[in-house]
């Protein structure tokens, strides 16, 4: 066993790790050894209350802030090549088992979703022959050569290139020097295929890793609304949903985002799967001054708004925004429109979102009726000990 340093927890405060709950609070340690760095690997004890010796727990990696260790296991395993391999290997049969991997119609897929695949801290999006890889935390940082490696072994010839993209998600990232760029490969090939659809994929400077890949199952959905319908697609992005809706044959197609780079994202996506094709047009505005300014009304939108709050003290604002931007997508809807809405805000709640929407709907004065109620896809996974993992909330709502 690797001779790492030791954090001790107050009495009573391990039950918690009990439930294999993989984030150590900095209120539950009551010393640790000296002269922790960020992101070392530690072994975590408790306190036996009736010996009241110190019995190992769980072995991680120390970080600043409200959380204090991220948990890796719950067995006194070395952190080496050997583990990240192994939980690497563990979350590819998932996606394997989903039909997700080694699919002519889609190589866009998420491989490793942090604490879903019970490596906290870390984000893998797969496009293609390239793998996009995150890092959260200094704690992956500093192992991400190390991880990189164990996953070019693991996908065994399906993936040549990893790209680094954590310039955005580390934090201290000016301390840690971090840059954005090839750790293995490298490629200009950008176009990835998801349920038969092509898109570039923006992992040089774009949001995520490039690609909005948590609403795959959300955007087929779509689809199979879209025939005949009038769709405005709000915070387009690079156009997902838009590039769905012209498969399924709407008869016109707006896409609205206040970045002009996205604009043209969403636009050369359209014309990668139908050029040519005027039933598209894309729009760069804030989303409030859209809906303001516009009185047109459209048989189908869809609100898949920013975070509006990413942590808990912003969450009545974001609840106020939420009621406000579906407010206005009520009144620019037809009777018998679909709306398709969402928070990817972790902070926010499914009851959250839902009181959100109905107070919309209450203002607006239209009958309402819930027809799915949506989340991430199965390959976001949820760990059953971390619901804070379940960040993605949708509804669809037929608006009379």
């Amino acid at each position: 066993m690797a001779n790492y340093k030791s954090v001790y927890l107050k009495r009573g405060k391990e039950d918690s790790l009990r439930r294999f709950h993989p984030w150590i609070f900095s209120g539950a340690i009551s010393h640790t050894d000296e002269n922790l760095t960020e992101g070392e690997i530690v072994r975590v004890f408790y306190q036996d209350k009736e010996s009241g010796e110190y019995k190992f727990i769980a072995v991680g990696y120390c970080e600043r802030g409200t959380i204090a260790v991220r948990v890796l296991s719950f067995h006194d395993v070395e952190i080496n090549a050997a583990f990240w391999e192994k939980r690497i290997t563990s979350a590819l049969n998932l996606r394997l088992a989903l039909n997700l991997v080694d699919n002519k119609e889609n190589n866009t897929y998420r491989l490793i979703h942090g604490e879903g695949d019970n490596l906290s801290g870390l984000i893998v999006d797969c496009y293609g022959q390239t793998a996009v890889v995150q890092a959260h935390t200094v704690g992956i940082h500093l192992h991400s050569k190390e991880i990189c490696e164990a996953l070019v072994k693991v996908m065994n010839g399906r993936i040549h290139n990893v790209y680094y993209k954590s310039e955005t998600t580390l934090p201290y990232s000016e301390e840690l020097g971090e840059q954005d760029g090839f750790i293995i490969g490298g490629s200009e090939d950008n176009i990835a295929i998801e349920n038969g659809l092509k898109f570039h994929i923006d992992w040089l400077k774009g949001q995520k890793t490039g690609f909005f890949v948590d609403q795959r199952d959300n955007r087929s959905l779509l689809e199979h609304y879209s025939k005949g319908r009038s769709v405005l697609n709000m915070f387009c992005y690079t156009g997902g949903f838009s590039v769905y809706a012209m498969r399924g044959g709407a008869k016109l197609v707006h896409s609205v985002d206040s970045s002009a780079k996205a604009v043209d994202l969403v636009n050369e996506n359209i014309a990668l799967n139908f050029p040519d094709d005027e039933r598209h047009h894309a729009f760069c505005d804030d989303a409030f001054k859209y809906l303001s300014d516009n009185d047109r009304k459209y048989d189908l939108i869809i609100l898949d708004p920013p975070a509006f709050a990413k942590r808990r003290s912003a969450l009545k604002r974001a609840l106020n925004g939420y009621i406000r931007l579906n407010k206005k997508g009520f009144d620019h809807i037809k009777s018998g429109g679909i709306l398709f809405t969402f928070s990817c805000s972790q902070a926010v709640n499914k009851d959250n979102f839902r009181n959100a929407v109905f107070t919309a709907a209450a203002q607006s004065g239209r009958k309402v009726r819930i027809l799915h109620q949506l989340h991430q896809p199965a390959d976001h996974p949820i760990n059953i000990y971390h619901p804070e993992g379940e960040y993605l909330k949708g509804l669809v709502l037929y608006v009379e």
